[in-house]
């Protein structure tokens, strides 16, 4: 890991540990085992540094569509979608924490938002495609992302809450949105 990989690194976990107000760039130094000119080198302010987290996260969650086959029926592909965003994110506790904080912040700049969008591509195109084959309903994409991205974030928030979970809640969690999406 090379010295900017490892500032990202070390402020993902102070940020997610301490949250973003708290987290001073000298802890974030500190745990990076570098000095102050060289956070500062590479990133010369805390939001900026925020945004290269956000983009590396968002660069990263781009690997839940290296299995993503559009020749698949389009209930398949949502479904491969749905499971590997979850995976994506469980197997990530800190990404999750991270995102939870800030997906609404406004220290995550238009730029940093429009690359976000950008990795989720493949699920855009399949819900037109599901539009134009009649089979999720003809609401507009972005109604249809901030719904399955709400269904995702509190199946992930209750999966991070719970002692034990059962087998058949991813199935429930995805069935629901399913349901609620197609026509």
């Amino acid at each position: 890991m090379n010295k900017k990989e490892n500032i990202i690194s070390s402020a993902l976990e102070l940020l997610t540990e301490n949250g973003v107000h708290n987290t001073p760039m000298s802890a974030i130094a500190k745990v990076a085992g570098t000095g102050m000119g060289t956070i500062y080198n590479y990133f010369p302010t805390k939001e900026i540094l925020i945004n290269e987290v956000y983009v590396s996260i968002k660069a990263q969650e781009i690997s839940i569509f290296s299995d993503f086959d559009t020749a698949q029926p389009i209930r398949t592909q949502f479904e491969i979608y749905f499971k590997s965003a979850i995976s994506f994110f469980t197997n990530n506790p800190m990404y999750f924490k991270f995102m939870e904080q800030l997906q609404a912040s406004p220290v995550i700049t238009n730029e940093s938002r429009t690359f976000g969008r950008k990795s989720i591509t493949p699920v855009i195109e399949l819900l037109h495609n599901g539009q134009q084959q009649r089979i999720i309903k003809n609401i507009p994409t972005d109604e249809l992302l901030t719904f399955i991205g709400g269904a995702i974030l509190s199946y992930l928030r209750w999966y991070f809450n719970q002692t034990e979970t059962k087998s058949s809640a991813l199935q429930n969690q995805m069935d629901l949105v399913w349901d609620a999406i197609r026509e």
